[in-house]
């Protein structure tokens, strides 16, 4: 995965004039064949030159450990490099960093600061994560009319974090008005992604019959696809289906075999539910 966005890194500054910068093109083959070292030398040599995109990709190198020993530090110094020049992936990468205390000391506002001008450029996972920010209040009171634009504008470009949170907010009433059907929606564009959270409160609310008709075969349907991702909440959920005959056949076997994937993952009420039946 990591590879693939390095990949995606290159094309990009592939089609900029600031790749002209010598060394990046050597940099782009040497990355191709496999030869990181190689990619590491041009890359640096490039960036030394004000290259931004060369800048950024060091920057990944060194925060994902790629041909290079991981150090955060040296992460966000090229990061920084070319976050100042205006690149929204290496201004993004910063308020991760500053986030969650990687390379750097925990700084909210440092992060608010670099994901909006990340997401002033249109870049959907900065505006998801600002959205979230606004919503939890991290940098102040929680802000839940500007959390739903932010989402929105992420959610709209098929980020599937964003969707999922917009199905939150629709589903609790947070920023919006509570409408179900909305919720549904988005947890619908979010599960075909397979984002499994998702997918686990798409289950819920068919098996409650929350905003859409009760259906417990489509709430096991899923569960399922959320537990087979390691959502211990969906592996409870499954056992449960399993213990009661909600939408299978009952099978006493098969649910306790869903409550043990669940309490292995330390979910509290699948142990529980272990313990009662003397497994």
């Amino acid at each position: 995965m990591c590879r693939l966005y390095l990949f995606c890194l290159v094309a990009m500054a592939l089609i900029t004039p600031q790749s002209l910068f010598a060394g990046f093109d050597e940099g782009v083959v040497a990355y191709k064949n496999g030869d990181f070292q190689t990619a590491l030398r041009e890359f640096r040599q490039a960036a030394g030159q004000g290259d931004a995109h060369a800048q950024n990709i060091l920057g990944f190198f060194y925060y994902h450990g790629t041909g290079v020993t991981r150090d955060y530090a040296e992460a966000l110094r090229w990061y920084k490099e070319a976050a100042d020049q205006g690149v929204a992936e290496a201004q993004f990468a910063l308020g991760t960093m500053y986030e969650n205390e990687m390379g750097v000391k925990k700084d909210y506002g440092a992060a608010e600061q670099w994901y909006k001008k990340a997401a002033d450029q249109g870049l959907g996972s900065a505006q998801n994560n600002l959205g979230f920010m606004y919503k939890k209040g991290v940098v102040g009171k929680k802000n839940y009319t500007e959390a739903v634009r932010w989402l929105k504008k992420a959610a709209d470009q098929g980020v599937s974090y964003a969707q999922y949170n917009l199905g939150i907010m629709y589903c609790d009433g947070e920023g919006v008005k509570q409408d179900f059907a909305q919720a549904i929606s988005w947890y619908r564009k979010a599960a075909g992604q397979g984002h499994a959270g998702a997918q686990f409160n798409l289950g819920a609310m068919y098996q409650r019959g929350v905003g859409v008709a009760q259906d417990f075969v489509e709430a096991v349907r899923w569960y399922r696809k959320a537990a087979d991702q390691g959502e211990a909440g969906a592996q409870y959920k499954l056992g449960f289906m399993y213990e009661n005959g909600l939408g299978v056949t009952k099978d006493i076997e098969e649910a306790g075999r869903w409550y043990r994937k669940a309490a292995d993952q330390g979910y509290r009420m699948a142990d529980r539910k272990l313990n009662q039946n003397g497994r």
